[in-house]
């Protein structure tokens, strides 16, 4: 079966970390980009961050999350993650991992998980 699934989502304090996971099957994950996006209520969803599907692809970040955020991915077990630290109120929002031929736009991506949802809220 092909699919993404996200985990990891949760309630968090502003300035705490989370690390998302998405694991995926039915995909040649090794010659796939990883993509993380997000959508907060009421607006479009937005490029996070992605990888190449090489060892030195080189990480893309938005301007929002770089330097506070870091995308990984470990292809012996099929998985990409997203580690957020220093996480703001403003990072609140529904996370989709994202599979494709790569970018910031969503166009790149073909294959979509369900979303998990980042509270940040004290």
């Amino acid at each position: 079966q092909v699919q993404l699934v996200e985990s990891g989502g949760g309630l968090v304090q502003p300035g705490g970390s989370l690390r998302l996971s998405c694991a995926a099957s039915g995909i040649t994950f090794s010659l796939t980009t990883m993509g993380w996006f997000r959508q907060a209520p009421g607006k479009e969803r937005e490029f996070v961050a992605a990888k190449g599907w090489s060892t030195w692809s080189s990480k893309m970040y938005s301007d929002s999350v770089k330097g506070r955020f870091d995308i990984s991915r470990d292809a012996a077990k099929n998985l990409a993650y997203l580690q957020m630290s220093s996480l703001t109120p403003e990072d609140t929002a529904v996370y989709y991992c994202a599979a494709g031929r790569g970018g910031m736009t969503s166009q790149g991506y073909d294959l979509w998980g369900q979303g998990t949802q980042v509270t940040v809220s004290s």
